[in-house]
């Protein structure tokens, strides 16, 4: 016997791809129901290669007999619908910033702290990290297994796929444009600067110490999914690249750890590809990481500044293991350990 699945905000980036995901791994559903603003009711989204679904109105839908929904739709909708679903008791797998911080929801990385699932009871909702948390924590794990992580600063690279599917229009259309002499300025809608030939230091919203919302959704969820502890100083950047986010991690260490130690921990872990050769091409870029499911580590060294410091650059899809991919795995995990159904 199989589950009943709902996916919110089917028609977006990250929609599509929980749909792909779904159907991919061969999540075990009985039905599947794409949901989306009424703007986009009765369109088809394909659910794996064979399979089309026809959107359904997400305001006047009824979650009771759903089991699990996998919701992307926006901040402010997540708001209102994702606990509307767990009161009619689904198990709500949220995607947005909403609850990330909540105390009583659950923010989960499978490879990391899958046990936090458990605490999903309380609200019946389980938040997925951010995008560029959730790559970084995937490699710091092995590594904090061995010497503990004291600090880390990192700088990103993110696509503008992160910033959905007007912004990736946005750079096509510019680029487009400035090979045909149009000025940039007339395709810009969803950047505060030109994104085409360009990188911009600002995602999200600035705060009152200089930071922007989303350096410190970086920090935070850090500290919450992997050890409260940890300090965290970020910098991050939306470039021209329709897809994967990159990230150069510097980080300081409690006890000693050596490459050759890292090198060791990387290989072992789950969800990790180290790919770390000091020769041309010996390193994996964000084009590559694109419809893959890992997070690729390379550029791995010694930082010498700091007694126990490395220093590693580590890209993954942002779209899969940045969204899609993690919320597909927590519900893999809650429907095994917690609420699997008899045959």
């Amino acid at each position: 016997m199989g589950y009943r699945v709902a996916v919110v905000g089917a028609t977006g980036n990250v929609g599509r791809e929980m749909l792909q995901t779904l159907a991919e791994r061969s999540f075990p559903a009985d039905e599947v129901i794409a949901l989306a603003s009424a703007r986009s009711i009765g369109k088809e989204v394909s659910y794996g290669d064979e399979r089309t679904l026809k959107v359904r109105d997400l305001a006047t839908t009824d979650f009771r007999g759903i089991d699990i929904v996998l919701s992307s739709p926006g901040a402010k909708v997540s708001a209102v619908y994702s606990p509307k679903a767990a009161a009619a008791g689904a198990v709500v797998i949220d995607n947005t910033s909403h609850f990330r911080m909540d105390p009583d929801v659950p923010l989960v990385v499978p490879e990391v702290n899958p046990e936090a699932i458990a605490d999903y009871g309380k609200r019946r909702i389980i938040a997925n990290p951010n995008c560029s948390t959730i790559q970084m924590v995937v490699a710091l794990k092995p590594l904090h297994d061995v010497a503990r992580v004291r600090r880390v600063v990192v700088a990103t690279y993110q696509s503008v796929s992160g910033a959905g599917k007007d912004a990736m229009d946005e750079l096509f259309n510019q680029t487009r444009g400035i090979y045909v002499n149009e000025p940039a300025e007339g395709h810009r809608r969803k950047f505060t600067k030109q994104i085409a030939f360009n990188v911009i230091p600002h995602i999200d919203s600035f705060m009152d110490d200089g930071s922007t919302k989303e350096e410190w959704k970086m920090a935070v969820e850090t500290r919450k999914i992997l050890d409260p502890s940890i300090q965290v100083q970020a910098t991050c950047v939306r470039v021209p690249v329709f897809i994967g986010h990159a990230e150069v991690v510097t980080v300081e260490f409690e006890r000693p750890i050596s490459v050759e130690q890292a090198r060791a921990a990387l290989t072992e872990a789950p969800g990790v590809i180290l790919v770390d050769y000091r020769a041309d091409e010996g390193y994996v870029t964000p084009q590559e990481s694109a419809g893959e499911d890992a997070v690729y580590v390379s550029r791995l060294r010694r930082d010498p500044t700091v007694a126990n410091g490395l220093t590693f650059w580590c890209v993954a899809d942002n779209l899969r293991k940045g969204a899609a991919l993690n919320a597909v795995q927590i519900a893999e995990e809650l429907v095994r350990t917690h609420m699997r159904k008899a045959a």
